[in-house]
């Protein structure tokens, strides 16, 4: 029996049954700590692949820094609630959104049986990665060379999500005067 890809198997069905848990979580807490479950699923998928150093990055940066990130905004802005509840809503939006669904399933499907080739091929095969050093010193050269812009760029807009976070929480409240914290 072939471990890869009943270990393959396995993370792939805590990703699907952990995106499926935070879509259905009721509170927003709660659907970010299923978002965990699934980064670390990827990060095991990725390891499969033998992208350790992209794997090791999934968990240090999406699990560590974006899931705190996203648990401290939504603590900050109290918004610990339950949110609307799946029978509160019109059987129209249901409707749509199951259409919706189904419409996105089926192009997924279709994209993917169509497909002669599972893998895409890139400009870095296994000799040439190899030749550079391993996969970190090839992501670091195309990272910092073709990518420097956009990686600065993506250091901004985090920036200034935090900014903007602190300032929606420290908003003054128009109707009292008072300022939530």
């Amino acid at each position: 029996m072939d471990w890869s890809f009943l270990a393959f198997v396995i993370f792939a069905t805590i990703a699907i049954l952990g995106s499926l848990m935070v879509i259905l979580q009721k509170t927003p807490v709660s659907s970010a700590f299923s978002l965990v479950l699934v980064f670390f699923s990827f990060a095991g998928l990725y390891a499969l692949l033998g992208a350790h150093f992209i794997a090791a990055l999934q968990i240090l940066v999406y699990t560590g820094a974006i899931m705190v990130l996203f648990v401290f905004v939504i603590m900050l802005l109290g918004q610990d609630e339950k949110t609307t509840d799946i029978k509160d809503t019109s059987l129209l939006f249901k409707g749509v959104t199951t259409l919706g669904a189904i419409g996105l399933l089926s192009v997924f499907l279709r994209a993917v049986m169509g497909s002669k080739e599972i893998v895409a091929k890139g400009q870095y095969s296994e000799e040439k990665i190899k030749e550079l050093g391993g996969n970190l010193q090839a992501i670091s050269e195309v990272l910092f060379k073709d990518y420097v812009f956009h990686f600065e760029l993506v250091s901004f807009l985090i920036l200034g999500a935090i900014v903007a976070t602190v300032a929606l929480a420290k908003r003054k409240n128009t109707y009292s005067g008072e300022y939530h914290e």
